[in-house]
């Protein structure tokens, strides 16, 4: 929603103040029907090198649905603008999961970006959070989310119909397509940074920052934030410091939620434990029902495990390590 001038401004300061390499992947966040081609054409210019582009659906029933501004024709029409203006590494966002969407549905979308062909696409479940319309509309009963079974479906569906296209699957949500150089994926580097625990810097309304063991978040109101920074006052509306037995789950956590896992000597040596002897149990029986699998370096979940990624990640985290 911010001007292209804006976005020079931001990103010419933060070149000032921060020891930045030439080769950084910038990213802006757009949604179609809020940006032409000039836009574009101006991010460019600021030093933008990748796009992620809030399609949701090419199905403008779905998008009615979500609320979203735009129709299927102005997001095809948006993805072309990025193109022209010389965008390289473009990512869409998907929303899949919603009340009575068949698997038929989903595939349709599916095609429709394959046939984009973008760097990468991150396809997430439509959660229905506390307090939104939707979760009144769903306590109400006037509307039904897809049970476990039909979102193991899609969700396995999405794994099978990307990686026969060329997609690798890096991460729970999210797809690479293999560089033209052969140099690898197209990886979203800010996306990747969060699994491995890497410390990071937030600006504006809402940025969580973290370092160490530290997190902290900023203000969610735009008003608070900027009389903050008007009183020469850190925006901080929060912070908390990590135990150590809470960092030890973050790592498994997000160890799962990638396709590599857990680098088990990198774990033996950050926290001084022996993954495959202090959860042997566990990984015994995961792997016997085909959900992890384990190998003396790593261990990862399985396409099926990565469905139950919470409930599995629960029982890892609840044993109690002496």
């Amino acid at each position: 929603m911010l001007d292209p001038p804006a976005i020079k401004r931001i990103i010419t300061a933060a070149f000032h103040y921060f020891n930045i390499r030439s080769d950084a992947e910038l990213t802006i966040e757009v949604n179609p029907g809020s940006v032409t081609l000039e836009d574009f054409d101006s991010y460019r210019r600021c030093g933008v090198n990748r796009l992620n582009i809030g399609v949701q659906s090419f199905n403008n029933r779905n998008l009615n649905f979500l609320g979203r501004i735009h129709s299927s024709k102005e997001a095809l029409a948006s993805i072309d603008w990025a193109r022209r203006a010389g965008f390289a590494n473009i990512g869409l966002d998907l929303i899949y999961g919603l009340p009575e969407q068949e698997p038929s549905h989903w595939l349709s979308d599916l095609d429709q970006a394959v046939r984009i062909n973008p760097e990468h696409l991150s396809c997430y479940i439509l959660t229905s959070e506390t307090g939104t319309p939707l979760d009144h509309q769903v306590r109400s009963g006037r509307l039904s989310m897809p049970p476990g079974d039909r979102l193991k479906e899609l969700f396995e569906l999405t794994v099978e119909y990307l990686a026969t296209h060329g997609y690798h699957h890096y991460e729970v949500s999210n797809f690479a397509r293999p560089a033209d150089d052969h140099s690898g994926p197209w990886v979203s580097r800010h996306n990747s940074k969060y699994w491995t625990h890497a410390p990071y810097i937030g600006l504006g309304p809402s940025a969580h920052t973290f370092s160490s063991r530290q997190r902290s978040w900023n203000h969610k109101s735009v008003a608070k934030y900027v009389d903050s920074i008007q009183a020469d006052v850190l925006p901080v509306a929060g912070s908390e410091v990590l135990t150590p037995e809470q960092i030890v789950m973050e790592a498994i956590y997000l160890g799962f939620r990638t396709a590599d896992g857990i680098d088990l000597l990198k774990f033996s040596n950050r926290f001084g434990i022996d993954f495959l002897t202090t959860y042997h149990k566990l990984i015994e029986d995961f792997q016997t029902e085909g959900l992890l699998h384990a190998s003396k370096t790593r261990c990862a979940l399985t396409n099926r495990g990565m469905v139950l990624l919470d409930s599995i990640t629960e029982a890892f985290t609840s044993l109690e390590i002496s």
